[in-house]
Parts: structure tokens; sequence; C-alpha cells
């Protein structure tokens, strides 16, 4: 079968570029401030402030972890413009709610209900994989994810000094609003033409066993958890190895936020790169590259001496994972049947969501047991296994290609 292109790829393109980056950096601008208004909501004590805003800040990704496969079977079926435009309506109505809310319970309740309804993002990624011509495929999804890393940047930032000048309550009204202006975009602006076999979508159904390169996709799966867990699990531990490098007490949060920035921003410059990189060299030999990259850097970082050398480190890792995300996503998109992209790409977004919620959890263990430094040597070592799996499913790929 001839594959579909969507004639509009290109405005699609920049609409999921300004929507990904809106609603990422509406939802991330409350992390900075997420503590304090948990206090204001009736939670007293130092240890119960820091579990309810653990509890809140998680409950998102949960729900959002759990529900990803199914937005992405309903996007084969009823459309992927449907999909984002019911994101963007749900994360503006819920996220606007956050600023209404008078008890902790409340807020909970609406971080779980923006998981259920969000995915914008996840939904943006769908939507131009399935719709960019194959050989631009991971320069397109590139461009999605430097909005992504886009928003996860700058929206912590302005979080940090917004409530001085508008008050919490207010942010949350501002950030549903931005939402809402993303809802608009993807209403008006993005075209999703129709697939002329869009009826075999419907009515054939193809199981994982069917799949032409399950192998492959199952890896691609395990590889997007493995990235977000080796991202997050350094997270909770860098103020407190900021701390045994920097001798000024006053100089402790702003050198751990550039360092925080410093991954985000190389990641940001080497998405869109990386993507057309590997739309030309493989995408399966830039994963192994990059995976490669980030596991050898992150050993020098487990005994720097100096802020500024960690930062530096971290900006290079950035350079070299940025183009990890969209190229997972471009090879899932190459090697699954289209009337299952949607929902594989679900359980791909379900998996990240996983490595999040996990990473953490793993960091503060291995920091707490065997020391800061031991988090970087351990996360090192699962990249570089990762690394090593893809080497070895290149090269059956290329073996079985030449027989």
């Amino acid at each position: 079968m001839t594959q579909f292109y969507n004639s509009f790829w290109q405005r699609n393109l920049i609409v999921c570029y300004i929507g990904s980056f809106s609603t990422v950096f509406a939802m991330t601008l409350m992390l900075p401030f997420l503590p304090l208004y948990v206090e204001e909501l009736g939670v007293h004590g130092h240890a119960a402030i820091v579990q309810w805003s653990a509890v809140a800040f998680s409950a998102t990704f949960i729900t959002a972890g759990l529900i990803a496969p199914v937005w992405g079977k309903l996007g084969d079926r009823y459309g992927r413009k449907s999909m984002l435009v019911r994101a963007s309506l749900g994360m503006a109505v819920t996220v606007s709610l956050m600023g209404l809310v008078t008890n902790i319970w409340q807020l909970v309740g609406l971080r779980l209900l923006v998981g259920l309804a969000g995915g914008y993002s996840s939904g943006a990624t769908i939507l131009i994989a399935v719709q960019t011509p194959k050989e631009r495929a991971a320069w397109a999804l590139g461009i999605v994810s430097s909005g992504v890393m886009a928003g996860n940047l700058f929206g912590p930032l302005a979080g940090g000094w917004l409530p001085g000048l508008i008050g919490i309550r207010t942010i949350f009204l501002c950030a549903g609003a931005l939402i809402f202006l993303a809802f608009i975009m993807t209403l008006t602006l993005i075209r999703e033409e129709m697939n002329p076999h869009s009826h075999e979508t419907v009515t054939t159904r193809v199981g994982w066993a069917q799949l032409p390169a399950r192998t492959v996709t199952i890896c691609m799966i395990c590889m997007g958890l493995l990235l977000m867990l080796a991202n997050m699990s350094i997270e909770p531990i860098i103020t407190v190895y900021v701390r045994t490098l920097v001798s000024d007490a006053s100089q402790i949060t702003k050198v751990a936020g550039y360092v925080m920035a410093a991954a985000a921003l190389g990641s940001i410059i080497s998405a869109s790169w990386l993507g057309k990189l590997a739309d030309r060299k493989g995408h399966l030999r830039i994963i192994t590259l990059a995976l490669g990259a980030a596991g050898l850097l992150l050993i020098p970082q487990a005994f720097v001496t100096s802020g500024w050398q960690l930062i530096a480190l971290r900006f290079i890792m950035g350079l070299a994972l940025g183009g990890l995300l969209p190229c997972i996503a471009a090879v899932i998109r190459h090697n699954v049947p289209e009337r299952m992209v949607g929902i594989i790409l679900g359980y791909s977004v379900a998996a990240q969501f996983a490595g999040q919620f996990i990473g953490p959890l793993l960091g503060g263990v291995v920091g707490g047991h065997f020391g800061m430094r031991a988090v970087f040597l351990a996360t090192s070592c699962i990249l570089l296994l990762g690394a090593a799996c893809n080497y070895k499913i290149s090269n059956t790929l290329r073996y079985q290609m030449q027989k």
C-alpha cells in the first residue's frame, strides 16, 4: 500500500510545536511554587508539605501513563486532531480550576484529572509521526521535541518569579488561558486529511504477534523508559550534589538551577539537528551513538570538583540526548502498520511516564545507600547497556537485510 502523507504537515508541525511548548510551559510553571501552594491549602509541617507536594506532582504522571495507550488507540480510530483538541481543552479547564481549590485533596484530584485529560505533546508527536514524509520524520519529531524541552526549561524559570508579581492562584488562571489559546490554534489551524485507505484502520486488526518488526518495536518502547529513567534518576540529587561542590551556601540553588537548565538547553539545540542527521544516517545508529556518548559523559560527572564542570558536562550530555526521543518515535513509526501507530506510540509514551516515575525513586534509593556519585555511575551503566542492546539489534537488522 502506498504511504499516505498530509499535504498540510508543515503547517501542522508549526501548530504542534507552539501547542506543545505552550502546554508544557503552563504545566511546569507551577513546579517551583507547588510546595508553597500545598502549605497555603492547609498542610503544615516540613515532612507533610514535602510528601503532599510529591503526591501532587507525581499524580499527573501516573494517570497520564495509564491512559496514553487508550488515547493512542482512539486517535487511530477517530483522528489525531480530535485527541489534541480534547487534550488542550481538558487541560485548560482543569489547570484553571486548580487556582480555585480550597484543600489538598481537590488539588491532587485535579492533578489526576489533568493527567487523564492531557497528553497534548504526546498526541502531537503521534500526529506528526503519521503525517510527515518518512525521509523527514525524525527531523520533524525533533522540532516537536524541542518545543517540549523549551517548555520544560522556561516554565520553571517563569514560575520562580511570577508568584511575587501576580499571586499563585492567578498563575493557574493564566496558565489555563495559555493552554486555551493552544486549543483555539489546534481547532482552527490543524488540518487532518483522511487517508483513502482509512477504512482498513477500523476493519483490520493487527495483533502484537503480527507486527513485522516486533523485537525492534519492543526495544524502542524499552529505550524510552530507560532514557526517562536515566534522566530522572539524577534530578532528586542534583541540589544535594551541588552542595558538595559549591562553598558559598547562597549560590547552591542558583548553580543547581543552571545544572538542570544546561541539559535541557543542550537538548533543545540538538533535537532537530540530530533528527535530521538520523534521517540520513539511520535512526538506530544515532540512538546507539547518543546513548553511548551520554553513558560515558556520566562517568566524569561523578568526579567533578566544581559547579562549572558539572554544568558543562550536563550541557554536552543534553546535546547527545536531544535527538533520542524523536528517533525512537521515528523507528516505531517506520516499523508499525499505520493503523497501529497511535496505540504503539501510546505504549511508548506510557513507558516514558513510567520511567519518569521510577527514575527519582531509583536515584533516591541508590544515592541514600551508596552515595550520590554512585547514582551517576549506575545511570551510566544503564545507558551503556541500552547502547549495547541497540547496537546488537542494528547489526541483526543489517544482517537480515543483506541475506
